[in-house]
């Protein structure tokens, strides 16, 4: 489609649509990743977990650094939510989350594992 687009335009329009294009994606990533924070606001995650700083637990984007290497990082990720865990971080136990909806689970995950 974008190719049935730019092949009747110029150089410049074509470069206008691309920004455009780009400027559109970016925008629904930040929106994505606002509704996935909001989404870790609501299921008491930031009581123990912050975005960039270690509380009670690691932060999120520690646990991103230290997970990103894995190919099945979401879904271990996911499981340590719903099932709870201890020693990974220190012996400070991770209580079991097995309450929060799952495919509220996994947009979190998801997003931890995104995250730079």
């Amino acid at each position: 489609m974008m190719r049935a687009l730019a092949s009747g335009m110029r150089s410049g329009q074509k470069s206008k649509v691309i920004q455009s294009s780009v400027a559109v994606a970016l925008l629904a990533l930040a929106v994505s990743a606002q509704a996935d924070m909001a989404l870790a606001e609501k299921s008491t995650c930031l009581n123990c977990h912050a975005l960039e700083k270690k509380l009670v637990g690691p932060s999120f984007t520690a646990i991103a650094a230290k997970y990103r290497s894995q190919p099945d990082a979401a879904q271990l990720l996911r499981s340590k939510v719903e099932k709870g865990g201890q020693g990974v971080w220190g012996p400070v136990p991770m209580p079991a989350m097995a309450y929060l909806p799952k495919d509220d689970v996994q947009a979190i995950v998801n997003w931890i594992v995104k995250l730079p």
